[in-house]
This record gives structure tokens, C-alpha cells and sequence, in this order.
């Protein structure tokens, strides 16, 4: 690799969504060239389906760094096209897209992942809502070494942060991008010091997150009121955990737990004592136009605190209840 001043380091950044911002903004600010950057091709996007660029071309766009955007991330063309960039190093975050060997070893050193959880916990796609979902206490972020295998390359990096009762997969996914960011460039950092220890992970320990479809954004209110307020707050905001009320689809947000002495955990609204075993699971037991809805599961009573009806915005459910909305008795499905 040639000499670099400074430290500096030819990076090819490959990014598509809103979370490889962070790191994108961070590889720059510490100091390194972005030769160039990859993302994933223009998609139609909003009510008017239009083609839009990523997050991350738009940025790069302002920034004025060449953008590559192939519809596959292979073939000879390709492959030439990033050479003559001559990189030392590929930084990957969330590009999208499964990288051939070919393509990993172009730069002379090799290409770095930054992943949101902790290998070999939570590989695939999305690592965040089932962190959530499945109720751990812990997740983080972590740098790897990329090769062929999905997310299973030796680990250069972590950083653990605490899930809290209250996250969301949304705000979880903000804080994970910034504090990647940051290790993502404080390993680049390291590596330009000296050599940096490659861990290989346990791959007998490893767990999967796949990406997130419509049916396991569904909610069964015959689980536990916490596995269910799990499921809502992975799904928050997309897809968002839906069910159905009277054979329309509705999307459900900030659950909160009711507990058999009455209240809602960390004073989410609801403080008047209810029966935690009234109820058939899905059935709606308490409809009140100032406190929202409660409904029953298998295990306890859920406070849903905001909903998202067919063809409406998100709102809370108190306002939902005022209009026309759901009442006492009725059950979602």
C-alpha cells in the first residue's frame, strides 16, 4: 500500500440507509480520503412511488464523492471500476447486498463490517428489532473482518450498550449508527498504529436475526403482556407490529406493562388498580378517551399506548378512543 500522510487512509465506503451515516461522517472527520462510495441503485419510495436516491448517495452527492450504484456488486466491469479507485481498505455498513471474495479482497487491506450486535449474536439482517424482540438485556455493535459468510468473520471490534424498557427499535438504531461511527474509525485508527488482534468468533454460539417480514410483525396476544410489549417496541417505527380489529389491519406503539397491584411500569398513563387476569387474549378491557386502551394477553394486561389505524397517521390511542375508534369489549385478532 502506498504511504499515506497523516495516518490518512483510501477508504471505499459501501452504505445504503440512514444508519451508515454516522460512520460514513465519522471515517471522514477523522482524517481518511472516501475515494468513492457504493450504494444500492435508485428505488421508488413514498406515496408517489418515485425513484429516490439512498441516504447515503444523497450525502455522498453533497459531498461530492464518486458514487457507484450497481444493481449487482460483481462482474468484471464492476470489479474495475472500484480498482481504479485503488482503496486501501472497504469500510461496509448496511450496504444491502451479499459481497463475493472477488470483491472483499480488491483492497489490499481487505474489507471491515460494522454490525449492529454483538457477534455472534443476532447475524443477518436485522439485528436490532429482534434484539428487542426477544427480550435481551444487552446488544452493541460490533467491527469484523468481512468474508463470504454472512457476518462470520473475526472481530476487531465491540461495544456493548444496555437495551432499556423504553427503546425502541428506532432510537436503539440512532444510537447504535453513532456509536458504530465512532469504533468503526477508532479501529481504522488503531490498524494505522500497528497491527490490531482478530478474534475469530464462536461460530457454535452464533444466533440469527432475519430480516423482518409482515407476518412476523404481527402480534399473538396469547403470549405474555412483556413478550408482546417486546415484539411492539422491535417492530417501532418500521414495520410496525400490527393486528387486526374488526378485520382491519392496525399498527400498535408504546406498550406498557400493567402489573396485578395496578399502575403501568415508569408511569407510562395508567394508574387505577385492573384485574391483570381479566380478559380474553386480543380482547380490549378498558377503552378510556383520556388514558388509552388496555388490552389482555396471555399473561397480564398491555397498555398500547399509541396505534396507527388503516389509512391514518400515528396517534395515541387515547385520541383514537375519542374518535372512532375501539370500546370495551371489543377484540383484536
Amino acid at each position: 500500500m502506498a504511504e499515506e500522510p497523516d495516518g490518512q487512509v483510501r477508504v471505499l465506503f459501501w452504505g445504503t440507509p440512514g444508519f451508515a451515516l454516522p460512520a460514513l461522517s465519522a471515517v471522514t472527520e477523522a482524517g481518511h480520503e472516501v475515494v468513492g462510495v457504493v450504494t444500492r441503485p435508485d428505488r421508488p419510495r413514498g406515496r408517489g412511488r418515485r425513484a429516490r436516491p439512498s441516504p447515503v448517495r444523497r450525502v455522498a452527492g453533497e459531498r461530492g464523492f464518486p458514487v457507484l450504484a450497481p444493481e449487482a456488486p460483481h462482474g468484471e466491469a464492476f470489479e474495475a471500476a472500484i480498482r481504479a479507485l485503488a482503496p486501501d481498505i472497504s469500510v461496509v455498513v448496511a450496504y444491502g447486498c451479499i459481497l463475493r471474495r472477488r470483491i472483499l479482497d480488491v483492497p489490499p487491506r481487505g474489507s471491515l463490517n460494522l454490525h449492529a450486535s454483538l457477534l455472534p449474536a443476532l447475524r443477518g439482517a436485522a439485528p436490532v428489532n429482534w434484539a428487542i424482540a426477544r427480550g435481551h438485556a444487552e446488544t452493541g455493535v460490533t467491527v469484523m473482518r468481512m468474508v463470504e459468510a454472512m457476518d462470520a468473520g473475526p472481530v476487531l471490534a465491540q461495544e456493548a450498550v444496555a437495551i432499556g424498557p423504553r427503546d425502541t427499535a428506532a432510537g436503539l438504531s440512532r444510537e447504535l449508527a453513532g456509536l458504530g461511527g465512532r469504533l468503526m474509525a477508532d479501529t481504522l485508527r488503531r490498524m494505522e498504529a500497528g497491527p490490531v488482534e482478530e478474534s475469530e468468533q464462536d461460530h457454535a454460539a452464533a444466533t440469527f436475526a432475519p430480516k423482518v417480514d409482515r407476518e412476523a410483525a404481527r402480534v399473538e396476544w396469547g403470549r405474555g403482556a412483556r413478550e408482546v410489549g417486546g415484539l411492539i417496541r422491535g417492530m417501532d417505527d418500521v414495520p410496525g407490529a400490527w393486528t387486526l380489529l374488526r378485520g382491519a389491519p392496525v399498527k400498535v406503539f408504546a406498550p406498557g406493562f400493567v402489573e396485578e397491584k395496578g399502575g403501568v411500569d415508569g408511569g407510562w398513563g395508567v394508574t387505577e388498580a385492573v384485574d391483570a387476569g381479566s380478559g380474553r387474549p386480543g380482547e380490549i378491557v378498558t377503552a378510556d378517551p383520556k388514558r388509552g386502551i388496555l388490552v389482555a394477553t396471555g399473561c397480564g394486561l398491555l397498555h398500547v399506548g399509541e396505534v396507527q389505524p388503516p389509512g391514518r397517521r400515528r396517534m395515541e390511542s387515547a385520541a383514537w378512543v375519542r374518535g372512532a375508534g375501539p370500546r370495551a369489549g371489543d377484540r383484536f385478532e
